[in-house]
C-alpha cells in the first residue's frame, strides 16, 4: 500500500484529524471500511494519522454495503463500544442496524433507528463524519480546503435559511419547485466535526434543511447525478419528477427514470417485508413505505474543490448546484429505508420570508451572497 504514504493523502488525512476533527489524547477512534484499494489506503492513512495525534484507532472490514442491506454485527458491536469518534470510509453504504430499527432508541421522545444516530444525533456522545463512495483522487483533492471560508459561506445560508417560511427552486431546464420550511432548522457540513455530537460527510460542503413533511409541491428537473439502489448515476437524459403535497407523483425520462422508479418501489416492497420480518415494528411498514416518495432534504453545494463525476458523496458538495432527496428526513419525522440525493445543476434559488421579502441566496448556480 505505497498510496498510503503519498504526500497528498498523507496530507489530508493529517488535516482531517488535526483540524476537522482536532483528535484530543486518548481519544477512541473507530474507523469501518470495506476491503478495497480506495477504501482501504485512505482509512489506514487516517488510522496512521491518528496514531501520531496520539489517538487510539481501531479499523474494521465488512463487505460492501448497500441502501437494503444491514451492517454487520460485529460492526454494530464496536459502534457498541461507545468510541469517542465514529468514521465511515465506504464504497456505498455503512448499513442498517438490524436492531435498533425493529426496536428504536428513544430520546425526548425521537426515535433512532441505529445506534450510530443515537450515539452522535441522539445522546451526542460520539463526533462522526461519513464517506460513502470516497475515492483516494476525492480525498486528495476536497478535503485539503479553506474551512475558514466554507464555514464563512455556511453559517450565511443557514441563518437565511432558519429564517425562511419557504425556498423556490427554479432552472432553465423546467424546474419549478417550492420547498416550505418554516420552523426548521438548517444543518452545516462545514468541516468541523470537532465536538460531541457533530457529525456530517467527508469531504464536506454543503448546508441542507429536512422540507416539512407532506407540503412540497411542484416540478424538479433533475440534470447532474442521482443516487439509487446499487450506487450513484450519471444523468444523461434529465429525470422530471412531479411532487404533490410533499410526496413523488411521477416520474419521467428515460433509463435513469426507470432505475429511479425501481429503487423506490424496492423500498416501498421492503417496507411491507421488513415488518413481516420483525425488521420494522409493527404499523411502521406502511409508514416507511409512504416516505420513500417522500421529499427529505434540500441540500446547496459549497465545496470549491469538488466537481460533478457521478459519485455523488463529491457531486452534492460541487459548487453552482443543489440537490434535493428523496426518502428520509434529517428530522426524524419521515423515516425511509432509503435517502436518494438528485443534483439539479444551475439553480436560481430564493428564500421566502415570513414577512413575504425574498432573498435571493442563487441566480443560475452563482451565490448571491
Amino acid at each position: 500500500m505505497q498510496n498510503i504514504l503519498c504526500p497528498e493523502l498523507m496530507k489530508s488525512a493529517e488535516i482531517t484529524v488535526k483540524e476537522v476533527l482536532k483528535v484530543k489524547d486518548g481519544e477512541k477512534i473507530l474507523i469501518i471500511t470495506n476491503p478495497l484499494t480506495d477504501c482501504t489506503e485512505i482509512a489506514s492513512s487516517i488510522y496512521k494519522a491518528a496514531l501520531a495525534a496520539n489517538g487510539k484507532p481501531c479499523l474494521i472490514f465488512q463487505e460492501i454495503k448497500n441502501q437494503f442491506d444491514f451492517t454487520d454485527d460485529a460492526v454494530i458491536g464496536a459502534i457498541k463500544s461507545n468510541p469517542d469518534i465514529i468514521i465511515s470510509i465506504s464504497a456505498n453504504k455503512l448499513g442498517k442496524d438490524r436492531e435498533a430499527i425493529a426496536s428504536p432508541y428513544k430520546v425526548s421522545g425521537e426515535d433512532y433507528d441505529s445506534t450510530f444516530r443515537y450515539l452522535v444525533n441522539g445522546i451526542k456522545k460520539s463526533r462522526s463524519f461519513w464517506s460513502p463512495g470516497i475515492t483516494t483522487d476525492m480525498f486528495k483533492r476536497t478535503v485539503a480546503i479553506d474551512y475558514k471560508r466554507l464555514r464563512a459561506e455556511c453559517i450565511a445560508i443557514k441563518e437565511i435559511l432558519n429564517k425562511a417560511d419557504s425556498i423556490v427552486i427554479k432552472t432553465s431546464e423546467g424546474t419549478n419547485f417550492t420547498i416550505p420550511i418554516k420552523g426548521r432548522k438548517a444543518f452545516c457540513d462545514d468541516g468541523d466535526f470537532s465536538f460531541p455530537g457533530s457529525g456530517g460527510n467527508l469531504p464536506a460542503g454543503e448546508v441542507f434543511i429536512s422540507p416539512l413533511v407532506g407540503k412540497s409541491n411542484g416540478i424538479i428537473v433533475f440534470n447532474g447525478s442521482f443516487s439509487v439502489k446499487n450506487g450513484d448515476i450519471l444523468i444523461d437524459t434529465p429525470i422530471k419528477v412531479t411532487v404533490s403535497d410533499g410526496y413523488v407523483t411521477s416520474i419521467e425520462g428515460k433509463s435513469e427514470a426507470e432505475v429511479l422508479k425501481e429503487t423506490i418501489a424496492k423500498a416501498k416492497e421492503n417496507s411491507i417485508i421488513f415488518e413481516k420480518e420483525g425488521k420494522l415494528p409493527n404499523g411502521k411498514g406502511e409508514i416507511y413505505k409512504k416516505n420513500a416518495g417522500n421529499i427529505g432534504e434540500l441540500g446547496i453545494g459549497l465545496n470549491p474543490s469538488a466537481k460533478i463525476t457521478g459519485n455523488m458523496l463529491e457531486d452534492e458538495k460541487a459548487y453552482r448546484t443543489c440537490h434535493i432527496a428523496i426518502g428520509s428526513n434529517y428530522d426524524g419525522d419521515a423515516p425511509a429505508l432509503i435517502h436518494l440525493d438528485g443534483l439539479v445543476r444551475e439553480p436560481d434559488i430564493t428564500a421566502i420570508m415570513d414577512d413575504g421579502k425574498t432573498v435571493l441566496i442563487m441566480k443560475k448556480g452563482e451565490m448571491n451572497l
